[in-house]
């Protein structure tokens, strides 16, 4: 298994407790984020995954991840940088602006950068682009995904579709990472993840509640992906899931942490804003928040292997929960609470020691083993040939 972060830019109200300056407030947890990824590019984290997000006050700041992933290919080595997501709405954003950037941000990494898609889940913001009707979102995602591989390799690319045209045009660059970076898709629901599988595309989802509710949704992608007609040119057999993690030598420091860094209130901005995701029976609705957790209740989960928080030891059994339901990526957002930056950086510095080399092994990231697996099977290519379609290419 491997392991990455979650950027989200989370600005909450407590942040400006102790500080009026909105602009201030804004910047030091853009800077808290850039420090926590470069900690976790040392600590062996092989990922990192910066969510888009527009208009959504507190719950995430971080509109323009293309301009921060950017920052971000500058100032680490090997950990790969992911859209968690780029909205490939046409609304949004032109595909092809879309497919420019992924290229440039391949490029920029040197290789680095993971593809990930999706719709948006917030009506807030669709209708905010126009799109007032959330279904037709899922219309407009299944017409683009198709046309990215026919973007990077054709040189005089032309659609003519429901949801965008584009008269024939050359998009450029092309990617740098033979034939383009891995691609995965945003996730949630079993229809979802059966239909990730068929088009040969990773899973990105969160969890809420324990790894064995997400046992039977993963079990339902690995029965699919075997029969995968990618999107793109080849497959991506990988599920990330995200969640919370806390790991620190002092097992009852972590639970004091936990219990007071204000988790619970982001899981109300979740629901608030986020209103085309089910939403769990008995859960207050906004402005009434989700209780944050008690010691006792803290005790309980961690005992439960229902969080990912306290000692090595401890975190550990938990992980190996997600292991053992088929889950190939498990990711943190630590910093879409009040949880300090320093503690965040030492509890990575403690996963990175004591948890993660006992689950991934592998120095190479699982996207990069697949590609070059697609690129052998498939053969060198003599030249870069554009505009022609695989089986028409020339190999050695």
């Amino acid at each position: 298994m491997e392991f990455g972060i979650f950027n989200s830019l989370f600005t909450p109200r407590q942040a400006y407790e102790a500080e009026a300056d909105q602009w201030a407030v804004e910047a030091q947890r853009l800077r808290n984020e850039v420090t926590w990824t470069k900690a976790a590019d040392r600590a062996g984290f092989k990922y990192t995954w910066a969510t888009e997000h527009h208009f959504l006050t507190e719950y995430s700041h971080l509109s323009s991840n293309e301009a921060f992933l950017g920052y971000l290919a500058g100032v680490t080595e090997r950990i790969h940088l992911g859209s968690g997501i780029f909205n490939i709405t046409p609304p949004v954003c032109p595909p092809t602006r879309v497919a420019e950037k992924v290229a440039m941000l391949d490029h920029l990494s040197n290789g680095r950068f993971e593809f990930g898609v999706g719709r948006g889940s917030s009506t807030t913001e669709q209708r905010s682009f126009g799109i007032m009707n959330p279904d037709d979102t899922k219309l407009m995602v299944d017409e683009v995904l198709p046309q990215f591989k026919r973007m990077w390799r054709e040189n005089e690319y032309s659609f003519d579709g429901k949801w965008f045209s584009v008269p024939p045009r050359n998009v450029l660059p092309k990617p740098l990472t033979d034939p383009h970076p891995p691609m995965w898709i945003a996730a949630g629901n079993p229809s979802t993840f059966e239909k990730a599988a068929r088009l040969g595309l990773g899973v990105l989802c969160f969890t809420t509640g324990s790894p064995e509710t997400l046992k039977p949704l993963i079990e339902l992608y690995k029965k699919n992906i075997d029969k995968a007609e990618p999107a793109g040119e080849y497959v991506n057999n990988n599920v990330m899931v995200t969640s919370q993690m806390l790991c620190l030598e002092d097992g009852q420091r972590a639970r004091d942490i936990a219990c007071n860094m204000d988790g619970s209130y982001q899981n109300s901005l979740v629901f608030h804003y986020l209103d085309t995701f089910p939403k769990p029976d008995g859960l207050p609705t906004w402005p009434a928040l989700i209780p944050e957790p008690t010691p006792e209740g803290m005790d309980q989960s961690i005992a439960n292997h229902l969080v990912m928080i306290g000692t090595p030891d401890e975190v550990s059994a938990s992980v190996k929960d997600y292991e053992d339901a088929g889950a190939d990526q498990v990711v943190f957002g630590m910093l879409s609470t009040t949880m300090p930056i320093e503690v965040a950086v030492e509890a990575i510095e403690t996963f990175g020691k004591h948890v993660l080399p006992e689950f991934d092994k592998d120095p190479v990231h699982s996207t990069t083993r697949q590609r070059e697996a697609f690129v052998a099977q498939r053969g060198p290519l003599t030249k870069r040939t554009l505009g022609v379609a695989p089986d028409q290419v020339p190999v050695g």
